[in-house]
């Protein structure tokens, strides 16, 4: 089994959620807010003529748990989704090896219940 995390605009969450589920017909995602920046390292912005600095920029982090033929087809999925266009900002997306998956309801492993 296969972890597949991405860093996204929280706008391309839904976009990222339906193309994940069209193009490789996974559906289980973990989706949590969260604040960061890259090279960009924040922006600034005008209001009623005092300028402000943000720092952090709000993001969605993505986690899908798939079996590892599926890993690399859903990494480029979401890294093709979450494109927005922008120079900078659109996030990351990485993938990393897990083991013992159990779904605490059952206890069954999640590879036999995907299996069926």
């Amino acid at each position: 089994m296969m972890k597949v995390e991405a860093v996204v605009v929280r706008d391309r969450v839904e976009t990222v959620m339906d193309a994940v589920e069209s193009e490789t017909g996974h559906v289980g995602v973990t989706v949590i807010e969260a604040v960061g920046h890259g090279k960009q390292r924040g922006i600034t912005h005008e209001y009623r003529g005092r300028v402000f600095q943000s720092r952090f920029l709000p993001k969605a982090h993505l986690t899908f748990v798939v079996a590892d033929e599926l890993a690399e087809k859903v990494l480029v999925t979401v890294a093709d989704a979450a494109r927005t266009g922008h120079v900078s900002g659109d996030g990351i997306c990485w993938m990393s090896p897990v083991m013992n998956v159990t779904h605490n309801r059952t206890g069954a492993k999640l590879e036999e219940v995907e299996a069926l």
